[in-house]
C-alpha cells in the first residue's frame, strides 16, 4: 500500500520532546509514514524511535545515521519516503491532529482522480513560550483557498507572508526531480528546502488552516538570534547555495520568478541584518565582503537585489540606512515574534 504522506522527523538529542511530535502525526493512521530520523543522538532519542516503531510497526520507521545534521536528516528521509507526498516537521515542533486528517482527505482525493497537485500550503503558528500573542502566519491574501491553483491565480505575498518549511507539503516525486541536495552539518537548510523545489511548481493548492506549531523558546534553539550569529557562517552558506541551485533568468513563470526574488531578498537581508547586529568589526567587514563577493561572483542576483529597496539600504555606506535597517528588523520581530 503506497502512503499518502511522508513525514521526516530529524532528531537529535530530542529526548525531552520527541513524543508530543510524534503522538501528533499519528492520528493519520495508515495513510501516514513517520519517518523518525535519530541523527546520531547521545541521548535516549534512538531507543525512543525503536520503541515507536515496535509499537506501530505500518505506521513508524526509525531510521539511525551518524550525525549529518538537520540537511542530512532530511535528506536521508526523502531517501527513504514512499508516500505520494513529503512532509518536514522538526522534533521539537507539532501540528494539528484534526487539520492532519483534513489535509489527507484532500491528499487522497488527489489520488483518486489521478490529478497531484505539485505543493499543498498551509498555515502555521509561531508557539513562541511566554508570547501573550502567538502570530499565525496565513495566506488568504494571497493565495485563494480551496482550489487548484497555477501561479497566475497567486496574488501578491506581503513582507514577511513567505512559505516556510512548516507552510508546505511537496510532491515527493518533485522534490526528487528538483534535484534538492540539502547541505550536511549546516544550519538554515529549510530556506533551500523551500527554495530550490518551488522554481519547478506549477500547481498548488491552498487550506487555510492552522496544521503547523512551530515551537520557539529553548535557548539553544537554531533561531535564536544569538544562535544565528554565532553560526553566521552557514546562514551565509545557505545564502551563497540558493544563488548558485536557482537561475532566475530560467523561471519562465514571471509570478513566480518574483515570489522567488522576494523570498531571496528577504534571506538576504537577515543575513546582512545578523551581521550588522553582531557589531563586531569583524562582521562589519564580513557584511561589506558579503555583498561585493555577491557583485563579483553572482553578478545577476546582485543587479537584481540591489536595486530592491533592502538592497539599496544594506548596500549603501550610510549608516543611517543601516540604522533604519536595524529598526525594520526590530520591528519586525516584535510583530511576528520569529526569533
Amino acid at each position: 500500500m503506497v502512503k499518502l504522506l511522508s513525514v521526516t522527523v530529524p532528531c537529535y538529542n530530542s529526548q525531552d520532546y520527541m513524543r508530543h511530535c510524534v503522538e501528533t502525526l499519528l492520528p493519520g493512521g495508515e495513510d501516514v509514514e513517520i519517518l523518525l530520523v535519530d541523527d546520531g543522538s547521545q541521548d535516549s532519542t534512538a531507543a525512543i524511535a525503536d520503541e515507536y516503531q515496535e509499537k506501530y510497526p505500518t505506521i513508524v520507521r526509525a531510521i539511525h545515521q551518524e550525525n549529518a545534521g538537520h540537511g542530512g536528516a532530511v535528506m536521508r528521509g526523502l531517501s527513504e519516503a514512499t508516500g505520494l507526498y513529503f512532509k518536514v516537521v522538526d522534533s521539537d515542533d507539532w501540528v494539528d491532529p484534526q487539520v492532519l486528517k483534513d489535509l489527507l482527505t484532500l491528499l487522497r482525493r488527489f489520488k483518486v482522480t489521478h490529478q497531484p497537485v505539485d505543493m499543498v500550503v498551509s498555515d502555521f503558528v509561531y508557539d513562541k513560550v511566554g508570547a501573550k500573542h502567538k502570530m499565525v502566519m496565513r495566506y488568504p491574501h494571497a493565495l485563494p483557498t480551496n482550489r487548484v491553483l497555477h501561479w497566475e491565480d497567486v496574488g501578491n505575498f506581503p513582507k514577511g507572508h513567505y512559505l516556510l518549511m512548516h507552510s508546505v507539503i511537496y510532491r515527493t516525486q518533485l522534490l526528487l526531480d528538483s534535484g534538492l541536495d540539502l547541505p550536511r552539518h549546516t544550519f538554515y537548510v529549510d530556506n533551500l528546502f523551500v527554495y530550490v523545489p518551488m522554481a519547478q511548481v506549477q500547481t498548488l493548492y491552498y487550506v487555510d488552516q492552522v496544521f503547523y506549531h512551530y515551537f520557539i523558546g529553548r535557548e539553544d534553539q537554531s533561531v535564536q538570534e544569538t544562535v544565528m550569529i554565532r553560526r553566521i557562517d552557514q546562514q551565509l552558506r545557505v545564502n551563497r547555495l540558493m544563488f548558485q541551485q536557482v537561475d532566475l533568468e530560467q523561471v519562465e513563470n514571471l509570478r513566480l520568478r518574483r515570489y522567488l526574488l522576494n523570498y531571496l531578498e528577504i534571506v538576504t537581508t537577515v543575513s546582512s541584518i545578523l551581521l550588522l547586529r553582531s557589531g563586531t568589526p569583524e562582521h562589519l567587514a564580513l557584511e561589506r565582503s558579503f555583498w561585493e563577493e555577491m557583485e563579483r561572483d553572482y553578478p545577476k542576483h546582485y543587479a537584481l537585489l540591489s536595486r530592491r529597496l533592502f538592497g539599496r539600504v544594506l548596500n549603501s555606506p550610510n549608516p543611517a540606512s543601516r540604522w533604519f535597517a536595524l529598526q525594520v528588523y526590530r520591528l519586525s520581530q516584535k510583530i511576528f515574534g520569529f526569533n
